[in-house]
């Protein structure tokens, strides 16, 4: 995790010298002693300041407080933007110095999932905390806790006729069978009630109902209810319209993070420390990398309050900058004739040489390339030329803009999913439970987004670039509250 790390000397004798320097801002910090094998103090605070004031000076007033000045010798901190990457900081310094026993000081535990048991001769679904990577493509989840994994496999199989015993089964006529195929629950294969290419398929469709969170049993049932109203079988179409009433109901218990474990990503939007940035996250793998800053620098932010936008999301020194040419520029300047005495005027608008803003600068030149200048999927250099009157009117500086921020955006993923060293089943197991833990809070408590890739596997580059500008107007707005 690429977070700065401050750190700062502590003297038990003046440390008002050493508080004094911290920032009253978000943060995780530890607290180090004189030896090198004391266990440093770690914890998470929304005021660094004010924290370890109440840690490191004596107080008369309250004589019971945890008091650490004659023991601490070092002070380290890391800036964090929001509670998801505090907890995630925290996570993993704990990790290091406790090892498996981090998990029970951050109380994380294993989520559950609902498992498809598929190397059965007899598949069935059953609940576990602990998925196996072997069978990682069976385990979907993870759920809020057991209690609503439950709930979805029960109702989920009162959709379907597989087995829901535990036994081994060894196929016998003379096996006395159970209350569900007494019930017509389930296709009885302990006593050969079905062949064993009945129950596969079965098995299959469970499989796919699963891993489809629903949605290929919606598919097939709203196909068969079109099919049965076009036929004017009313009946039957009112039938199955009732079951797919179900089936989405069924749906609904099973939230957009509820995943086949392999096949799990995710990116998480936060504010960040740096005001110009959102913190952009990725969960794949088993793991949560992060932050990477997403610079704001150039984006309309979304002001929620008045319902305008304002240009530029964090203050800036702008260098003058040519505006881009208008429509009717542009069209003048096509239908201009190229043999003129002045030439042909460029359609391109110009680029800004730079932006300033208070914290860093960037030069536009590196980000984009030539290719963004010509429309998508011609890279000629006569796109701009042979481009008509009527497709030259649109807004040739919006294109640049958006072509820019998604670039930026795509940098961003592919430098969180760069391949690195194999993880430990303790930061496996912490890192999904955290994100389990953020994603299941009360939508009035759940700060930041979520976003998921397609069922091609591609991430919403659009849809994410509008989060954060989200993400940044909150920011913002908690700023302008504070001044």
């Amino acid at each position: 995790m690429a977070v700065p790390i401050q750190t700062l000397a502590f003297d038990p004798a003046e440390p008002k010298a050493a508080l004094n320097q911290l920032p009253s801002s978000s943060a995780v910090f530890a607290l180090y002693g004189e030896e090198a094998h004391f266990e440093p103090y770690i914890g998470r605070t929304p005021n660094l300041r004010g924290r370890l004031e109440r840690l490191l000076l004596p107080s008369a007033k309250h004589p019971r407080r945890l008091q650490l000045a004659g023991r601490v010798r070092q002070i380290r901190w890391w800036l964090t933007g929001s509670e998801f990457e505090s907890l995630l900081v925290q996570f993993e310094l704990l990790e290091k110095v406790y090892g498996a026993k981090a998990l029970e000081r951050m109380h994380l535990g294993a989520p559950a999932f609902v498992r498809f048991l598929g190397s059965n001769a007899y598949p069935r679904i059953t609940i576990t905390h602990r998925p196996s990577q072997r069978e990682a493509n069976w385990s979907y989840g993870p759920f809020q806790s057991r209690a609503a994994a439950e709930r979805f496999a029960d109702e989920a199989l009162k959709l379907f006729l597989l087995r829901r015993c535990t036994d081994e089964l060894d196929p016998n006529p003379a096996h006395p069978g159970c209350v569900y195929s007494e019930m017509k629950m389930c296709l009885a294969p302990c006593y050969k009630g079905c062949t064993d290419e009945r129950y596969g398929e079965e098995a299959t469709a469970v499989e796919r109902f699963l891993a489809t969170r629903g949605e290929s049993r919606l598919v097939q049932l709203r196909a068969q209810r079109d099919e049965a109203s076009a036929n004017l079988e009313f009946e039957s179409a009112a039938a199955l319209h009732a079951l797919v009433g179900r089936v989405e109901g069924v749906r609904t218990l099973a939230p957009e993070l509820v995943r086949p474990l392999s096949q799990l990503r995710a990116v998480v939007l936060q504010a960040s420390a740096d005001f110009g940035e959102v913190a952009v996250f990725l969960y794949e793998n088993g793991r949560l990398s992060g932050p990477a800053g997403f610079s704001t620098l150039g984006m309309r932010i979304q002001n929620e309050q008045s319902g305008s936008t304002s240009l530029f999301a964090q203050p800036m020194a702008i260098e003058p900058i040519p505006e881009a040419p208008t429509t009717e520029q542009v069209a003048e300047n096509l239908s201009s004739d190229s043999d003129s005495s002045q030439g042909m005027t460029s359609v391109v608008p110009q680029l800004p040489v730079s932006l300033k803003s208070t914290s860093s600068s960037v030069s536009m030149k590196s980000e984009i390339s030539t290719e963004a200048l010509a429309p998508e999927g011609d890279t000629s250099e006569s796109a701009s030329a042979s481009a008509s009157p009527s497709e030259a009117k649109v807004d040739l500086h919006a294109k640049l803009s958006r072509g820019v921020l998604e670039a930026r955006m795509e940098a961003a993923l592919a430098a969180l999913a760069a391949p690195t060293e194999a993880q430990s089943p303790t930061l496996r197991q912490g890192h999904l439970a955290l994100l389990k833990r953020w994603y299941y809070r009360p939508e009035a408590r759940r700060t930041g987004e979520i976003f998921f890739p397609d069922a091609e596997g591609h991430w919403p580059v659009k849809a994410m670039l509008r989060g954060v500008g989200r993400v940044a107007g909150k920011m913002l707005a908690a700023a302008s509250r504070t001044e």
